[in-house]
This record gives structure tokens, C-alpha cells and sequence, in this order.
């Protein structure tokens, strides 16, 4: 009871993933030679960012927002849940080094897909689980995952992730890029995200880069 006091105390304090800051965005990269792109949606956008990053093959992570129909939303935008778009990672990697179904399972461990429309203290639409395919058999393999999960029986509940295909992504405010790392004193940081990457360290040991290979 005095631990759960305590988180709840600091998500009081610290107002959650929905904190606005202002300033520009970040730009959007193009793929690198060889490189291919990946994009998916589980609840803020802060710890998905760390986790995916840390796998290899990934050269970069970019936060951002997707799946909705205003174009170049702000985060006050879709905070209102009035633009239908989901807070977002865009991964660029190597499928020479790790595959998308790889990449799916990471993101499948990265939250809790059997959450609709929220992700622990993270409420709305623009919090829910989502996952883009930009071919075919993209689609597939995200299908095989989820069922792949659900035949675990590690979720007492069936997968939620919708599974769309994917129309356009705009890039998050820059102070939200790599927000993990530069903010780990935040509260929220201390008591959402930093349990969420290291259950996804554990869950995905073996594909980490060295450095977070503890």
C-alpha cells in the first residue's frame, strides 16, 4: 500500500507523459542506404523511444505522431483526442542485422498491448496500441506476433493492437527526442518509464546492443 502511495503521489506531481513544453519540431530523416523504417504506437512515446533504440540493428528512434487525420498536429493537438492520431515511434534499422518480426515482438514487449486507449496512468485514444504496415506481408507478421503472444497466455487478456496500414508520420516536438535520457530525474520517467524498459530489457536480452546487455 505504501509503494503504490507513492506512485500515485507522483503522477499527481509530475502530470505524466502530458507534459507541453512548446518548441520546434524535429525533423524527419530520411532512411539511410539499406535502411528501412517501422512505426508503432504504444502508450507515451517517452519509453517507447528508449526501448526500441536500444535494439540492435536500430540506428535511430524518432517520436512522433501518427494514425489520425490532422496534418502536422501539435502535441497540444493531440492531447485534445480530437485529431485521432496516437503517439508514435518511427525505428529506422538494419534488416540485415534484425528483422521486422523482431522488431514487432520488441514493440509488443515495450507495453502492454492488451490495453485499449490507455497505458498504465496514460488515458485516450492517443495513448492506444497500434501497429503500421506498409506492405503485405508487414501486415502478416504483425499478425503472427500478436498471435504468437496470445497463445503465451502471458496476458490474462487477448491483444488489442490495431493493425493499420500506414498514411503518414509527423515528427513530435524536439523536447521530446530522446526525453528518457535527458530526463531521468523526472517522477514520471522514475515510476512509468523506467519499469516499462526494463521489463523490455528482459524480455528482449539477447537482441539488445552490448551496452545494455547487463
Amino acid at each position: 500500500m505504501k509503494k503504490l502511495t507513492v506512485y500515485i503521489l507522483l503522477l499527481l506531481v509530475y502530470c505524466g507523459c502530458a507534459q507541453g513544453q512548446g518548441g520546434g519540431f524535429a525533423p524527419v530523416p530520411k532512411p539511410a542506404g539499406g535502411e528501412q523504417v517501422a512505426t508503432f504506437g504504444g502508450g507515451c512515446f517517452w519509453s517507447m523511444n528508449e526501448a526500441l533504440s536500444e535494439l540492435k540493428g536500430v540506428s535511430k528512434v524518432v517520436s512522433g505522431y501518427a494514425g489520425g487525420g490532422k496534418a502536422n498536429p501539435s502535441y497540444e493537438d493531440v492531447c485534445s483526442e480530437n485529431t485521432g492520431h496516437a503517439e508514435v515511434v518511427q525505428v529506422y534499422y538494419d534488416p540485415k542485422v534484425i528483422s521486422f518480426a523482431t522488431l514487432v515482438r520488441g514493440f509488443l514487449s515495450a507495453h502492454n498491448p492488451t490495453e485499449m486507449n490507455y497505458q498504465g496512468p496514460d488515458r485516450g485514444t492517443s495513448y492506444r496500441t497500434i501497429a503500421f504496415y506498409r506492405t503485405p506481408e508487414e501486415r502478416a507478421i504483425i499478425q503472427e506476433e500478436i498471435k504468437k503472444v496470445n497463445a503465451s497466455k502471458h496476458y490474462s487478456d487477448p491483444v488489442v493492437t490495431e493493425v493499420v496500414p500506414f498514411k503518414a508520420f509527423y515528427a513530435a516536438e524536439q523536447y521530446h527526442q530522446g526525453y528518457y535520457r535527458l530526463h531521468p530525474e523526472s517522477g514520471y520517467i522514475q515510476a512509468v518509464s523506467v519499469p516499462k524498459v526494463e521489463k523490455f530489457r528482459k524480455a528482449m536480452h539477447a537482441e539488445l546492443k552490448s551496452e545494455f546487455q547487463k
